[in-house]
């Protein structure tokens, strides 16, 4: 029963990130942050390493899936932006209008 627990609770989260994720990048378009999706695939790649040396099967895969949705994200960010280099601008003058 606990891992069926695990599980249930990963799927829930995973399609309710994903699902939030598109939705801010087609209402937002130009306006959905790159930081996003770079803050939350470097806390997720960490999170894959913690998991694997606890060894806990259900949250390295979960990670790992959400990690996936935060590269899926970058790509739909570059995509709208128009390419790395301009979501790479968009990521940099974010930093310097918050300071």
């Amino acid at each position: 029963m606990t891992p069926a627990l695990g599980w249930t609770a990963s799927l829930i989260l995973l399609i309710t990130i994903v699902y939030q994720s598109r939705q801010q990048l087609r209402r937002d378009g130009d306006g959905a942050s790159p930081w996003l999706f770079l803050g939350q695939g470097s806390a997720n790649a960490l999170f894959v390493i913690y998991a694997g040396l606890l060894g806990d099967p259900v949250f390295v895969v979960t990670n790992a899936l959400l990690l996936a949705a935060s590269v899926y994200g970058v790509v739909l960010c570059a995509r709208r932006r128009g390419g790395v280099g301009e979501l790479a601008d968009a990521a940099v003058d974010e930093l310097k209008s918050a300071g």
